[in-house]
């Protein structure tokens, strides 16, 4: 490697700018290394905060990753915490600090920046008392944590239902108070499809937590909240997770370039605009490793991967960050609900012709004891059949799935490559063919044209053009806990025998359990004349998630 500059600054110290700081030192042993950090710690775990609210995690100090003492005996790099930089000069490679004495210059040969980005905290009543907090940093969480045990708040309400809000959902359930999340989007967890968003909701209810979609916060009183509808709830803690936006005030008026995502513009080595000014984590552009355009993926993986390569290229490397698939993972009480890729709703925003199968079974083999439901949807591109992202919710099984498509994805598999995955499996662990599997052969049936399928909103939004009839091929006891209105009901088992009763001349649907003996019936269907036929992409099982379907109890 070339290393012809020795003085590299670093401007934040969490994720990308601590791991860019140990990176330098591991190839250089020469290089002068500081970091810059506005607040009073350095390298700390973010992702475990809402753990230590929760008391799964007991040990503050196990959050605290390095201090500014440990940095330096093992690395050789000075921290300056409760330093904040005010601004860079770029023509003459130096930054203006503030810090408890006042102010000074530090030169630089190189600059990297790494200040991620901080939680949005809208000009509402009420915002700035005391009982209002934000989760972002330590002090955040000792804040928090020392108003549970003072005050001993009975009520809650968390405003978002994203990552940190429904981890900080569980957390203060955790500690025996009533929870209310207010999400303003229609669904929670927007960066899923909204089935999913559906799923995650009723299994948060099913915990005790109550949750409000399509509403937000109007204005904060001593005891409750006001919403966007005019309601009140009770709270006598408010826990503010709305979204995050990134920290490019020094950024912007040092005059390098901001992209059209609202991130600062990297190229594939995490430089930007200024060849000497480097950028990492949460308040940088990238691509999206799918449709190749401009996001931001504020998450931790991503920020070191990219802090470790602009700490390589700081020294002269050659290194190339080639974007994120976004993939994550959030845990839900007992239950788990994980994405990688595009969604349907982004696969279609994107402009993709796309297709999408379910998987709905057990985690591992039906008949070793044990077993948890997993819902799993993979999105697929139709032409070339290559997988364009995956989402699944369950109590086990989950994040392995995921992993295994964020893997496919990396290496722009098709449902050709899924389907001869030769994955782990006993009894115990798996089924002899991976959900990842099943779902790729019913992604592969749809393209081909062996059983095609449509998805619950086609078929409502057919039905409501009249078109077409659904037959529901649902056992008598499936059927009975759940009854549609206004369709043909023939169990499985029967259709060979009623196919009379089955117009040939209309578009068939066929709604089964799962969509497995839809699938089944399809082929009989075809067999027997009828012309348009198409199986409920996963069935009752993904149909129950749509408004639209009403199924009765």
């Amino acid at each position: 490697m070339n290393i012809s500059n020795k003085n590299i600054l670093i401007i934040g110290g969490v994720a990308g700018g601590a791991t860019a700081a140990a990176r330098i030192r591991r190839l250089d042993e020469s290089a002068e290394i500081t970091i810059l950090e506005k607040g009073p710690y350095v390298s700390f775990a973010n992702c475990g905060l809402p753990y230590f609210i929760s008391r799964d995690i007991q040990r503050r100090s196990s959050l605290l990753l390095q201090t500014p003492e440990g940095f330096f005996s093992r690395y050789r790099v000075n921290v300056r915490v409760n330093t904040e930089a005010v601004s860079i000069d770029r023509e003459n490679h130096c930054v203006l600090v503030k810090t408890p004495k006042g102010e000074e210059s530090l030169s630089y040969d190189k600059l990297i920046l790494a200040q991620g980005s901080s939680p949005i905290v809208p000009p509402l009543q009420g915002i700035a008392n005391e009982h209002v907090f934000k989760l972002w940093t330590i002090p955040d969480m000792d804040r928090i944590h020392k108003f549970i045990e003072e005050k001993k708040p009975a009520t809650a309400v968390v405003a978002g239902a994203g990552f940190i809000g429904l981890e900080m959902a569980e957390s203060l359930h955790a500690r025996g108070i009533h929870v209310t999340v207010v999400e303003l989007a229609p669904q929670v967890m927007i960066l899923m499809d909204p089935e999913f968003g559906a799923m995650i909701k009723s299994g948060l209810q099913e915990k005790g937590v109550s949750v409000m979609t399509g509403v937000g916060l109007s204005s904060v009183e001593e005891n409750s909240v006001t919403l966007s509808d005019g309601s009140s709830v009770q709270a006598d803690l408010v826990l503010l997770s709305i979204g995050v936006r990134p920290e490019l005030t020094l950024a912007k008026s040092a005059g390098l370039e901001i992209g059209p995502s609202g991130g600062l513009v990297v190229d594939e080595s995490m430089r930007t605009s200024d060849p000497d000014i480097f950028g990492a984590g949460d308040m940088t552009e990238i691509v999206n490793k799918i449709h190749g355009k401009k996001v931001r993926i504020p998450l931790a993986g991503p920020a070191n991967r990219q802090g470790r390569i602009a700490g390589t290229n700081a020294l002269g490397g050659s290194m190339k960050y080639r974007g994120a698939l976004g993939t994550s993972v959030v845990k839900l009480f007992d239950r788990t609900a994980a994405s990688t890729g595009l969604s349907e709703k982004a696969a279609r925003d994107a402009g993709f012709t796309y297709g999408v199968a379910y998987l709905f079974k057990d985690d591992h083999a039906s008949y070793f004891p044990g077993g948890k439901p997993l819902s799993l949807k993979i999105v697929y591109e139709m032409k070339s059949g290559k997988l364009l992202g995956g989402q699944a919710y369950g109590e086990a099984g989950v994040e392995k799935r995921i992993d295994v498509l964020a893997t496919a994805l990396h290496g722009k598999m098709t449902l050709e490559d899924l389907s001869e995955l030769d994955l782990a499996y006993a009894p115990p662990f798996n089924t002899a063919n991976d959900p990842v599997n099943m779902a790729s052969f019913v992604g592969l049936n749809h393209i081909s044209g062996y059983s095609p399928l449509k998805t619950p909103n086609e078929v409502l939004s057919e039905r409501a053009g009249n078109i077409g009839l659904i037959l529901d091929v649902r056992t008598l006891g499936e059927q009975g806990k759940a009854p549609l209105a206004d369709v043909l009901h023939i169990p499985a088992d029967e259709v060979r025998d009623r196919l009379d009763e089955i117009p040939k001349d209309r578009t068939i649907y066929l709604l089964s359990k799962d969509g497995f003996l839809g699938h089944t019936v399809l082929q009989i269907l075809k067999a027997s004349g009828v012309m348009s036929v198409y199986n409920i992409a996963g069935g009752y099982s993904a149909a129950r998630w749509f408004p639209g379907w009403n199924f009765s109890a």
